[in-house]
């Protein structure tokens, strides 16, 4: 069987890549775009630091940011129609994970109306045409969302999130640029970075691991477990630092492997504490992340193990199974010592049978290493309950 590889067609890393966006629009003849962002990073000027840019280059843009985190299925539709009105050719979105995520599912719509629903959407779709031209541009370090084929949006009158998974949906050019994320709080820096780390060591382990998506995940391993506290205290500092940069390197090759090979349990379940209690991703990501990997140890030790070594706490004469407990181990200290809390808000007993049931129907379940059971989901919700 053949292993697929999809990623960005070209993609800009480093402090002041944002630079580069206007000249990417102008080669293609793009002089109108359809900018998608998050009302907050308008508000505090995060947005302006690249519709400067356009302007100077003199490209006109026109704004949409009706965009909530966990973004829903009206967010998406009014988003096209805002598209449609506005007349523009080509997208760039800049926020992180739902403003993509929106921008994604707006181009995917504009381009192919017949789904124009949403919710035919879920799953693998059968889009005929590649989303508009787009443009990402990440302003957290954990979503990854701009190198991803997968997109997720929240069903308000269904309370559950659904995966969207579409090679026509990757953004054509990642501007992955840290000063974009310099303004990013304590918490978000922490809750998108363990989400990041989340990312690496499912994909790491998830069933469709091979070894081109293992050398990605390694790395990102490596690079997010050795620079996340770093990150977090130079957000408590309100400043620039190493730690950030390797953070924006890290998530974004962490998102080269799993939009490729799959993800787990732990995602699957985490998307459904999103849509039931607005619990926001990282948090319930970071939260589950050890519990899940206690889970999947009968049958992931060895590929743990190598996550042991990543994180640098494998240690010679080891078995398996003592470096799969040292990595979870780590990962709980790493959760810790960023301050993820360790339940979650509005999780009840009597919701357990909902959310277990909705766990195992998420387009991430298939990828974890080892089959689970609802009462196995339930007993794993009822860890981070308070």
């Amino acid at each position: 069987m053949a292993n697929r590889f999809v990623l960005n067609g070209i993609s800009y890393h480093g402090s002041g890549a944002i630079k580069e966006i206007p000249g990417e629009l102008k080669r293609r003849g793009y002089d109108h775009v359809f900018v998608s962002s998050d009302p907050d990073l308008v508000k505090f000027g995060v947005t302006s630091k690249v519709t400067d840019l356009l302007d100077e280059a003199g490209i006109k843009w026109d704004l949409y940011d009706e965009v909530k985190p966990n973004p829903t299925i009206k967010n998406v539709q009014d988003g096209v129609e805002a598209f449609k009105k506005s007349g523009a050719s080509a997208i760039v979105t800049i926020g992180g994970g739902s403003a993509m995520d929106t921008a994604k599912a707006i181009g995917i719509i504009a381009n192919n109306p017949e789904f124009a629903d949403v919710k035919s959407l879920e799953g693998v779709a059968d889009t005929k045409k590649h989303a508009v031209f787009t443009i990402a541009v990440p302003t957290t370090a954990g979503t990854a969302a701009e190198v991803t084929i997968n997109y997720v949006i929240t069903d308000v009158e269904k309370e559950r999130k659904f995966v969207c998974v579409d090679t026509n949906d990757i953004p054509d050019v990642a501007v992955v640029d840290p000063d974009m994320m310099a303004s990013m709080p304590v918490g978000l820096t922490a809750s998108t970075g363990m989400d990041a780390l989340t990312h690496a060591i499912e994909g790491y382990t998830t069933k469709g691991a091979w070894e081109m998506s293992d050398m990605f995940h390694y790395k990102a391993i490596e690079i997010i477990s050795h620079n996340l506290r770093d990150a977090v205290q130079e957000a408590k500092d309100k400043k620039a630092g190493h730690g950030r940069e390797q953070m924006a390197l890290g998530q974004y090759i962490a998102g080269m492997g799993f939009s490729n090979v799959g993800l787990g349990i732990d995602h699957s379940m985490a998307h459904t504490l999103s849509a039931h209690y607005d619990t926001p991703h990282g948090v319930a990501c970071a939260m589950l992340l050890p519990i899940s990997m206690e889970f999947n140890k009968p049958v992931a030790a060895h590929k743990q193990a190598g996550v042991a070594r990543a994180m640098g706490v494998y240690e010679e004469g080891m078995t398996d199974e003592q470096a799969a407990d040292a990595a979870i181990a780590a990962v709980r200290k790493l959760g810790e010592d960023v301050g993820i809390p360790k339940t979650c808000k509005g999780l009840v007993e009597e919701d357990l049978d909902q959310l277990a049931a909705d766990a195992l129907a998420d387009a991430c379940c298939p990828g974890n290493p080892r089959e689970a059971t609802p009462e196995q989901v339930k007993d794993m919700f009822r860890q981070i309950m308070a």
